[in-house]
C-alpha cells in the first residue's frame, strides 16, 4: 500500500466567507473520512485521505454556512460504506449521500442505502480512480438504481465529456456531471467541452455541479479564470444547477484551497441572490430529497 498516494489534510481553519448563505443551502458535492480507529481503510482503497470526520466537516459548514450536504462515498474508503451510512444517522436528515455500487452488491444492499438516505450512485472515468468502466455494466446499474429514483453521478475529465456525451444522452436515470466535467478552462467558453455540456443540460435530465472549481483553474486563488465557464453554464440552465466545495479536496495536484474562498466565489459565479437560492437551496432540496 505504501506506493498509493497519500492526500494532504485540508486547512486546519477557513476562513469565515463574505457571502451569506440563504437558509438551508447545500453543499451538493464533499467527502469524508474516519475517524480511522472505526472505520479503517480498506485494501481496496485508491489513494490514502487524511483524517477528515464528519465532525469536522460539519464544524466547517457551520462556518461557511452550509445546513445541508450530499456526502459522496470516495475511492479512499473503498466500498466501505459504514462512514457515510454512520453519518447519514447522526445527520438525522441534513445530509444525503451518493455510493459507489459493485456489480456483486446485491439489490438487499441498495435497498438498504436508499432507506439511509443515499440518492445516487457514482463512476469514475479517471484513470487514477478505476479508468473507463464498462458502459454496459453502467447501463445495467442504472436499471437496478432507477427503481429506487436515484441519480447517476458521473466523473470524468477533459475531452471525456465530448466522447461519453451521446451515451450519457441514452442513461434513463437523471444523470450529474461533477466538477464541471474537469474541462480545460482554457479552451474556453466556446470550446468543444462546453458545448457538449450544454446540449447536455437540454436534455433536461442531466445536472451540473459546479464544484471544483481550484482543479480547473490555472491561477489559483482566488479562481477567477473560472467564473466566465462556470457563470455561463450557470445561467445556461439555472434549474440544473447544483454547487458542491469537494471538501476535503483530495488528490490535489496544486494548493490546498480555502473554503472560504470557494464559497465567495458562488456569488461571482451567481451574482443574482434569487439564482443563488436557487441553485444552493431550491435544486438540492428536490433532486436529493430533503425534508
Amino acid at each position: 500500500m505504501s506506493a498509493l498516494k497519500t492526500s494532504a489534510p485540508p486547512l486546519a481553519e477557513s476562513r469565515v466567507p463574505s457571502i451569506v448563505l440563504p437558509p438551508n443551502s447545500c453543499d451538493a458535492h464533499c467527502h469524508i473520512f474516519g475517524p480511522f480507529d472505526r472505520y479503517p481503510l480498506p485494501d481496496d482503497r485508491s489513494f490514502n485521505p487524511a483524517l477528515a470526520p464528519e465532525t469536522a466537516l460539519r464544524r466547517l459548514h457551520d462556518r461557511l454556512g452550509f445546513a445541508r450536504a450530499v456526502l459522496v462515498q470516495s475511492q479512499g474508503h473503498g466500498y466501505d460504506h459504514r462512514p457515510l451510512l454512520d453519518a447519514l444517522q447522526t445527520g438525522a436528515g441534513r445530509y444525503r449521500g451518493v455510493a459507489l455500487i459493485r456489480p456483486s452488491d446485491t439489490d438487499a444492499t441498495i435497498a438498504q442505502y436508499a432507506a439511509a438516505g443515499v440518492r445516487g450512485a457514482r463512476v469514475h472515468f479517471l484513470a487514477h480512480l478505476g479508468g473507463r468502466p464498462d458502459l454496459e455494466a453502467i447501463r445495467t446499474l442504472c436499471s437496478r438504481i432507477a427503481p429506487h429514483g436515484w441519480h447517476l453521478a458521473i466523473h470524468l475529465a477533459g475531452r471525456d465529456i465530448v466522447e461519453q456525451a451521446a451515451f450519457i444522452e441514452t442513461l434513463r436515470v437523471p444523470v450529474v456531471i461533477d466538477h464541471i466535467a474537469r474541462l480545460d478552462i482554457t479552451d474556453g467558453v466556446e470550446g468543444d467541452a462546453m458545448g457538449a455540456l450544454r446540449r447536455l443540460l437540454d436534455t433536461g435530465k442531466v445536472w451540473l455541479k459546479l464544484s471544483g472549481a481550484d482543479r480547473l483553474s490555472k491561477q489559483g486563488t482566488p479562481f477567477d479564470d473560472t467564473v466566465p465557464i462556470a457563470s455561463a453554464l450557470a445561467a445556461h440552465a439555472p434549474e440544473r444547477m447544483l454547487w458542491g466545495s469537494d471538501w476535503p479536496h483530495v488528490n490535489l495536484s496544486s494548493a490546498m484551497p480555502d473554503d472560504g474562498d470557494l464559497t465567495d466565489l458562488i456569488a461571482r459565479i451567481v451574482p443574482d441572490p434569487a439564482r443563488r437560492t436557487q441553485m444552493l437551496v431550491d435544486n438540492p432540496t428536490s433532486f436529493f430529497g430533503f425534508a
